[in-house]
């Protein structure tokens, strides 16, 4: 299941963090409940606050909502996209997310195929995308992979602007298939957005 879209664990205003932290805990619960495979959510915008302070407040705030997961259900952090202090954009950021909460064992991963495109990353081109897949085992651990959001994109390469588009009528189009095509990758959840 996903998290409601509005939560944001790095927001500088006490009122919006809280709740956003309320919620996530509540998903994970529900998702725990229904026996989910994982909660997949953004971790938010530090809204210029700069990502070490918004770690400050992200950190604890996973550590409330990992404590709540089940043997079964995982906490997904998804790749972002988007500007405005958005968290989660890069494989660096992922991997000091997953560092700074110690490897915890029910921690994983959602990547989005248009949150990677406008966020620089070419999932269209082959050699792109396993360099990206080699770098998330290196830092992070495919095993922590827990599933693809397959979406088609409405802006350009790098952009920064999360516009998602229906499959086969954005700027991926067919080549939507090199994000699919790894090996690797078969057997995950591939979801629509």
């Amino acid at each position: 299941c996903h998290a409601l879209y509005l939560v944001n664990l790095a927001a500088p205003d006490d009122g919006i963090y809280e709740k956003s932290v309320a919620t996530l805990v509540n998903t994970v619960d529900v998702g725990c409940a229904i026996d989910a495979d994982g909660v997949v959510f953004h971790v938010g915008s530090h809204l210029g606050a700069g990502f070490e302070t918004g770690l400050e407040r992200v950190v604890p705030a996973l550590e409330r909502a990992l404590e709540r997961c089940s043997d079964t259900t995982w906490l997904l952090l998804e790749n972002s996209a988007g500007a405005g202090g958005t968290m989660g954009r890069s494989v660096d950021e992922l991997a000091v997310l997953v560092e700074r909460l110690g490897g915890h064992p029910r921690l994983g991963l959602c990547l989005d195929s248009c949150h990677l495109w406008v966020s620089g990353v070419d999932v269209t081109d082959r050699k792109t995308f396993d360099a990206l897949l080699e770098d998330v085992d290196a830092r992070i651990g495919l095993d922590r992979l827990r599933a693809l959001h397959v979406n088609d994109a409405a802006a350009p390469l790098g952009s920064n602007r999360d516009r998602h588009a229906n499959i086969g009528e954005g700027l991926l189009g067919d080549k939507l298939g090199v994000f699919l095509a790894p090996p690797r990758l078969q057997g995950l959840p591939a979801l629509l957005e």
